[in-house]
């Protein structure tokens, strides 16, 4: 788990299918794609009005939020097309630019489609 940037920078380099072998991405180039990505979703979430923390208790919260999961989605689709060895331009800054506002607009207008929040114990089945 700890390994995520190592084995990035492992498969991107390793699979270049594109006749690419001369460009490589950097230890620095990835945490630097990570933290805009990071940066980006949540400053798109707060612009769209996404609450910073979820509502109390925060433990049983099924709320969304700018801190969760906004920039958890779109870190786990920035890592998805770094494996792929697809990094588009500026070694990946310009993705992930778009990848945080994808994941800030996702989670404001998509996620309780996508992933519903479970029913309450007192309200039971809807019938």
């Amino acid at each position: 788990m700890f390994d995520l940037v190592y084995n990035t920078i492992f498969f991107a380099s390793y699979s270049n299918f594109y006749g690419l072998g001369n460009i490589t991405l950097g230890l620095f180039d990835v945490i630097l794609a990570y933290i805009v990505t990071i940066i980006v979703s949540i400053l798109v979430a707060l612009v769209l009005k996404v609450p910073l923390l979820p509502s109390k208790p925060y433990r049983y919260s099924f709320d969304v939020s700018a801190i969760y999961p906004t920039p958890i989605i779109a870190i786990g689709i920035l890592s998805i097309f770094l494996v792929l060895n697809y990094t588009f331009m500026y070694n990946g800054i310009v993705l992930a630019v778009v990848i945080g506002i994808l994941s800030a607009l996702f989670v404001k207008y998509l996620f309780d489609f996508v992933f519903p929040k479970p029913l309450d114990a007192d309200e039971g089945e809807d019938m």
